[in-house]
Parts: C-alpha cells; structure tokens; sequence
C-alpha cells in the first residue's frame, strides 16, 4: 500500500500520525506485503524534525496560516494557497497514493484538496473536539473521518469515534497504593507552561500546608526550569516536598505515581489522561486555534473525568483551593478516574489503519 500522510504543526497531530504510520507498516510486513508511505508538511511544523526522525519521507510545501493572524499574513496565505495545492498535486501525480490521510495542520488542506480534485480517497483524522480550520473546511468531502471526540463527528462525512493513538503504556498502568501520600504532577507543554510556572510557586506553601504528605512534582521546561525553582525557594514552601525538572522521562510512570495531574488540554494529554484513567484539573491554552482545549476539556469536565478552570479565572489563590478541595477528596478522584476510562480508546490505531484500507484504492 501506497500512503500519503498530510499534516503536522503540533504534536497533537504528528505524533499520532507516526503512530498511524509505524502501524500500517507493521501491518503490512505480517501480511507479506511494504507499505510505502510519505509524508506531506511544512518547514517550520514539528513534523520536520519528527518524521526524518522516524525514518519516514517528508515532502515540503510552502503554506501559511490562516486562522488567529494578521490581515497581511492572510493574504499571503490565500496567495500561495494555489501554488500549494498545484505542488500537493504534482506529488500526488507523481507518488501515486492508494489513499490520501490528512491529519489537521498548515500541510494538511492543500494536501487533502489536491487529492479530491485528483479523485484520490482521502482519511481526516481529527484530535480534538472542535476540528482546526483545514479540516473543516475539507471535512464533508473526505471519503471517511476519523476523530476523537463524538462532538467533532458532525463536522464530517462517515465519521467514526475512534480516539487518538496512546502509546500502549498509559493503558497498563499499576494501581496506586491507597497507602502512599498524595502526589501532584505538573505539566504545561511547550507553550502552555507559562501560568503553572508562576501560579504553582506562589501556591505552594498554602497547598502543602492544606494536604498533609503531599509532594509536588513540577515540569518546568528547560528554559524556565531555573526561575521555577528560584520561585519555589522563594515561596519558602518546604522543599522536601517539591521538585522542579526541565523535562521528565518515562511520562507513563510519572502518570502512574500521580494522584492528581494539572495540565493544559490539548488532545495528546487528554487522551493520555484518559488511557490512564488519572483525575486532573484543566486549565485549556486560550491561545489554542479555534479555542480548541477549551472545547476538549469541556468534554472531559462534563464527562466526570476532569475539573476544568479557565486562565482568565485563574489566580494563584483559585488554584491552590482548587487543587485542595480534590486532593482531600480522595472518592472523588476515583471517581473521576473511572469517568476518565470510559473516553479511552485502547484500539485507536487499529481502528484507524482499518477505515484507511477500507477506502484505499
């Protein structure tokens, strides 16, 4: 099978698009057969530097943003718009795809509309609730979707909830002793670290005080990782009981050692969250197109699975009782832990290589 995969920008979108990519692969060599897949991206998307990593193809196109941008830079965009979609469509001519998967992103709607105009059967995978602009702009004329939340299914034709890819980790997770003293990890992703990096030290010291044992557990990133900690020593919040890390490896264990996660809501953590099945308070990245992790943490809040506190709510005194009032709310939290289990999907990719070779030609 022949595979273009169109897409990228954010982890949120490339990262299960690799893992689209090494299960089709996997696929195919138990069956005897190769599958042969390219990617289609941009040069300053992630997936310029995640997916030579992973040993696949990457063609480059040159497209702009349209979405939450000055006029000028619209126009630009809308001016090389034809050119993109008449080089998506050269690369098409040229590869010749059974299928074309557009995955959201700058890449993925010339790519996806080059394949409609060529006739070739198109996939939109879809992460969050509320689908970015490529693919809704696409999304009825796909032979079939793929997405993660039931409300993005109206977006599209012959859509299918089948969740995101998670790796297989987060789903086999140990059970936390009842026992061991309540821990608090910390999150915000690349951009979203901001608030939780100034808020959570000024809330320190009155969360510790409030929840007996609790230690907290802090992922700065690596450029603020130093005023995080400097920030923390300054709260005079005990410092046996927290620590600050750049970066922290072997997330599934991190997950697994938790009893409370606070993090940003972009789609890769709350599918994560809920392959767990671990509580967390959301605060969603305002600055996210189209608003996006407002609208997944709402899915998760009104699924019992997640509190949710806007950034514009959010003060260091809000957060400290918020995080409080769950913490000393152990039945609650489990509870919130079995409403996370119900929204995963352990068979996401599966489902997903599956409806691809449904529609391939």
């Amino acid at each position: 099978m022949k595979l273009v995969i169109a897409g990228g920008g954010t982890g949120g979108h490339i990262i299960p698009a690799l893992a689209i990519a090494d299960q089709l692969t996997a696929e195919c060599e138990a069956a005897g057969s190769q599958a042969e897949i390219l990617f289609i991206g941009t040069p300053r998307g992630l997936e310029s530097k995640l997916v030579p990593q992973a040993g696949y193809p990457l063609s480059l196109i040159k497209v702009g943003q349209l979405n939450n941008v000055s006029l000028l830079t619209r126009v630009r965009t809308l001016l090389d718009l034809p050119l993109s979609v008449m080089g998506c469509m050269r690369m098409l001519r040229k590869y010749r795809p059974n299928a074309v998967v557009g995955v959201g992103g700058y890449a993925s709607g010339p790519a996806m509309l080059a394949a409609q105009l060529l006739r070739i059967p198109t996939l939109a995978f879809e992460p969050n609730a509320i689908p970015g602009l490529a693919n809704r702009l696409i999304g009825k004329r796909v032979h079939a979707a793929a997405v993660n939340f039931a409300p993005a299914a109206q977006y599209f034709r012959h859509a299918q909830v089948t969740g995101i890819p998670v790796r297989k980790q987060f789903f086999v997770l140990p059970p936390r002793p009842a026992d061991q003293p309540p821990q608090l990890l910390v999150f915000g992703g690349s951009q979203g670290a901001r608030v939780f990096n100034t808020y959570m030290p000024q809330a320190a010291a009155e969360l510790l005080a409030a929840v007996p044992g609790l230690t907290i557990l802090h992922q700065a990133g690596a450029r603020h990782a130093e005023a995080t900690e400097q920030a923390y020593e300054a709260s005079g919040a005990d410092q046996s009981r927290w620590r600050v890390a750049p970066f922290l490896d072997d997330m599934p264990q991190r997950f697994a050692e938790a009893s409370l996660i606070l993090a940003r809501s972009g789609a890769s953590t709350v599918a994560e969250l809920a392959a767990a099945g671990k509580p967390a308070l959301l605060v969603p990245f305002p600055q996210a197109a189209d608003d996006h992790q407002r609208k997944n943490a709402e899915v998760m809040a009104q699924a019992g699975a997640a509190a949710m506190v806007l950034e514009a709510d959010l003060t260091p005194g809000r957060l400290g009782r918020e995080l409080a009032h769950l913490l000393a709310a152990p039945a609650q939290l489990a509870q919130m832990s079995d409403k996370a289990r119900t929204l995963a999907h352990p068979d996401a990719t599966e489902q997903i290589t599956r409806m691809i070779r449904q529609i391939a030609r």
